[in-house]
């Protein structure tokens, strides 16, 4: 029951303090709020790159275009080797013979079935093909060239020229929003311990007295670390606003996808909900931590 009363006391100081100290706790939470709408924007980001890349993990396919004189053995040697490859998909792999390309592009055009038509099996230009997919989109290159040293495996194509150019950009862009968010994080850390810094100077004859009549370590630490939390979950209210208000009509002005329908943004319920969480959990633990350093560093207790 003590602990509780200490606990309950603790908290009624941190606010206490708030109110008390009103500028120094509205520069921090302005120092917060502003960090945390950056950190939420770059979170936001980093999802949608990787849903991005997901979905071309999702779809990208390898076509595998066979030489004309590869007979039902090379087939099935091919088809072997292909699923040795470790980063191959083996349960996407299919194959379709010339015949069964020829009826499908049929199929699709009034001009492709005029054209092809004409053809017979021997005179066609069409191949018998495989198509599969990658386990991991970043190593299909190098998928695509060992699939292209099999025997009588005539070309190799997956859109290698923009394929390989969104990857190395999704990755890099996923990359610098993580820094962002760390460096971000580190910044509001070092804006709260000075912050408090500030808060602690100005009340140290408060914790003087205490000191003198034997109030614990702990006692004296856990209001500032409390104050810290009230100043993180206070300074992520508005950007939670923003970031479930601005998603929405974001995602809603761009009709769920950017550019394409390639790139498609993730939905937003439940997304913007978890993201809320993200930046409310990033707020309180950045208020605590930043608190909690500068109670270590500047208080001699």
């Amino acid at each position: 029951m003590k602990i509780f009363r200490m606990l309950g006391r603790s908290i009624r100081d941190a606010f206490k303090s708030v109110i008390r100290n009103f500028s120094l706790s509205l520069a921090s939470i302005s120092c917060i709020t502003i960090t945390l709408i950056i950190v939420a924007i770059a979170i936001i980001a980093s999802f949608n790159v990787q849903n991005f890349t997901k979905e071309i993990e999702k779809d990208l396919t390898i076509v595998i275009f066979l030489n004309n004189d590869a007979t039902e053995e090379d087939i099935d040697r091919i088809e072997k080797e292909i699923t040795e490859i470790p980063n191959v998909n083996k349960s996407s792999l299919k194959f379709e013979s010339k015949s069964e390309v020829k009826e499908a592009m049929q199929e699709e055009s009034e001009v492709f079935n005029t054209v092809l038509d004409e053809w017979d099996d021997t005179e066609s230009p069409l191949k018998d093909t495989f198509q599969v997919k990658v386990k991991n989109v970043e190593k299909i290159s190098k998928t695509a060239e060992r699939i292209k040293d099999i025997d009588k495996v005539n070309t190799v194509r997956y859109g290698e020229g923009m394929v390989d150019k969104m990857i190395t950009a999704f990755s890099s862009i996923e990359k610098v929003t993580y820094g962002v968010v760390i460096a971000l994080v580190v910044v509001t850390v070092f804006l709260i311990i000075n912050t408090i810094k500030l808060t602690i100077s100005a009340r140290r004859r408060e914790i003087s007295i205490m000191r003198l009549v034997g109030a614990s370590n702990f006692t004296i630490k856990t209001p500032f670390i409390i104050e810290g939390m009230i100043l993180g979950l206070l300074g992520s209210i508005v950007p939670v606003i923003f970031t479930t208000y601005g998603y929405l009509a974001f995602y809603k002005h761009f009709d769920g996808y950017l550019f394409s329908q390639l790139i498609q943004l993730i939905k937003p319920e439940p997304f913007i909900y978890s993201t809320a969480g993200i930046v409310i959990v990033i707020g309180i633990l950045v208020g605590m931590v930043g608190s909690a350093s500068a109670v270590r560093k500047y208080l001699k207790v």
